[in-house]
């Protein structure tokens, strides 16, 4: 059937070569994740060492089968990892899998009302910037996109804190739902699904969506803004670009008044440069989650990383990283299949 998607039509060929690349890019990534954790030697010295009496600790790595050779090791750990199996964390003796599940759906979460609130403000103010071009108005938001990419994440988070929920009251300091509400309580009692607001709509109780949705927007804010500087940059370069380029230009000698050649001949193509791209802001969404997560205690991946490094758990540090760096992988061929189905030309 491959061999048949390789000869076959041009979009077909294009996922198929592009899902067999992603098997290599997975597995380099995920053996230097594990030679680079192993850099500093094994996780059980990392974690407890001048914690535990010399002859406990040397046990333990015995136990845990640190003390073999590593090429060993790494077989082990790739042939656990295809079985779902990542290890068990060394602080809190809890399956690295599980805390993937239950805290990765918060990561999942706030990444995805970060990116929506960098296409709400990335795009629209692309477009006017390049509607605007070498205008005030254009030169301000030029301005405007270099300072959000520019700002450190955490630093715009404990800005926004400061104005917005401590002196203004405004919205809550952190966490991701109030304590003891019926969403918590729902969670508890049936599980749920990890994504609060799903959950919150489906209790169908406003007050608790509401309390759930003022609770991300600061977090979504201050990382979504660090990608919406990027999209709008983006759009306005590409809008200029597509607005002088030969078919519009063609169709300004038919007569076509300048703001429908903005609209309609200039602006669609403008947006597949920023679908293409939408790939590697994910990776910088995940990145900048560390750091937002631990400024507003969102308790996602990220606070749950940072936690783990302080700890100097390896064995949770690493299966995170894995599971980000598969997540940015399945993102990027996602991006590529989405930008050939929109531009034929992508396939070829």
């Amino acid at each position: 059937m491959l061999k048949r998607m390789l000869n076959g039509s041009g979009l077909a060929r294009f996922i198929a070569v592009r899902l067999l690349l992603t098997i290599p890019t997975v597995l380099i990534l995920v053996s230097t994740v594990f030679f680079v954790m192993r850099i500093t030697g094994d996780p059980i010295s990392a974690a407890l060492g001048g914690r535990l009496p010399p002859d406990q600790l040397a046990e333990r790595i015995h136990q845990a089968g640190y003390d073999r050779p590593l090429i060993v090791q790494y077989f082990e750990y790739m042939g656990g990892l295809f079985s779902g199996d990542l290890g068990v964390t060394l602080t809190d003796n809890r399956p690295v899998l599980e805390i993937l599940t239950t805290y990765g759906t918060a990561t999942l979460e706030l990444a995805l009302f970060a990116l929506v609130v960098a296409f709400l403000v990335g795009i629209p103010l692309g477009r006017i910037a390049a509607f605007r071009r070498d205008k005030p108005t254009d030169a301000g938001l030029r301005i405007f996109a270099i300072l959000c990419y520019a700002t450190p994440v955490f630093f715009l988070g404990l800005i926004l804190k400061l104005i917005f929920a401590i002196n203004l009251h405004l919205v809550p300091v952190s966490g991701r739902a109030t304590i003891g509400s019926e969403l918590e309580m729902a969670r508890g009692l049936d599980g749920g699904s990890g994504l609060f607001l799903f959950d919150a709509l489906r209790l169908g109780n406003p007050a608790v969506i509401g309390d759930v949705l003022i609770h991300a927007v600061l977090p979504a804010v201050a990382l979504g803004l660090l990608t919406a500087g990027t999209f709008l940059r983006l759009v306005r370069t590409n809008v200029i670009s597509t607005y002088y380029s030969p078919y519009v230009e063609a169709a300004r000698s038919r007569g076509v008044g300048e703001s429908r050649l903005l609209k309609k001949h200039a602006w669609k193509p403008a947006l597949i440069p920023v679908i293409t791209v939408i790939g590697m802001q994910i990776a910088i969404l995940l990145a900048g989650a560390v750091l937002t997560e631990t400024t507003f205690e969102w308790k996602g991946l990220g606070f749950m990383l940072s936690q783990y490094l302080k700890a100097r758990d390896f064995v949770a540090v690493q299966g995170i990283v894995v599971l980000v760096a598969l997540i940015v992988t399945f993102a990027n061929f996602l991006v590529d299949v989405i930008a050939a189905l929109i531009d034929p030309r992508v396939r070829y």
